[in-house]
């Protein structure tokens, strides 16, 4: 049988990809801890009723970025994580950071990237008149929002759409597609080699 993959999950917010992901049950997935810059994130209370280790390391009391990333690379790396998952953690990462992480840190954003990057991507997307919307999980690079997609999952906008409706009809295909992923990593189908995707030896377009 294969080795479980350990991964830890980065979170600051609700939680509600956190809850996808632990949903999922992957029998080849071992979600060694979560991580959270925000004491009173919703999420640590879904990883706590699931008895997945929580960590808190709140980026108010660090001097800089780079201090604080110090403090959350070696928190993560205590665990042995063999991949990093950023489920709505809201902070930009320092290159460093990043390096060290280097094909196993992935992110999902909630636009079909490269369009609607950054932040308020529903808005975005509603005032651009676009026929289609998403997510996509891709790998992190320096760059914002702008590292190697691996998937994406589409939904349609339609034209009566509130910036609500739209942001939960993106969020359920979010649930899908970001399990899937991790699924693929732990299968070790998937991995990133010169800034492109790659899933079964074939470049992700």
């Amino acid at each position: 049988m294969m080795e479980k993959l350990a991964i830890v999950v980065l979170i600051s917010g609700r939680g509600s990809n956190l809850q996808a992901i632990i949903d999922a049950a992957d029998p080849l997935v071992d979600i060694r801890a979560v991580i959270s810059n925000r004491p009173h994130a919703q999420g640590l209370h879904i990883a706590t009723q699931a008895g997945i280790p929580c960590e808190i390391i709140d980026h108010t009391q660090f001097a800089n970025r780079d201090t604080f990333d110090t403090a959350l690379q070696n928190c993560i790396d205590h665990y042995q994580a063999q991949l990093v998952v950023l489920a709505g953690f809201m902070r930009i990462l320092t290159p460093d950071f990043i390096q060290h992480y280097a094909g196993r840190l992935i992110n999902i954003h909630p636009s079909l990237l490269p369009a609607f990057k950054g932040l308020h991507t529903h808005r975005q997307a509603l005032q651009a008149g676009v026929t289609e919307h998403g997510a996509t999980v891709h790998f992190v690079t320096p760059e914002l929002d702008s590292g190697a997609p691996i998937l994406q999952g589409r939904v349609p906008v339609y034209p009566d759409d509130t910036e609500e409706q739209l942001a939960q009809r993106v969020l359920d295909i979010e649930h899908q597609i970001y399990p899937q992923v991790i699924h693929w990593f732990a299968e070790q189908r998937l991995y990133l080699q010169a800034q492109t995707a790659y899933l079964d030896n074939k470049p992700i377009n």
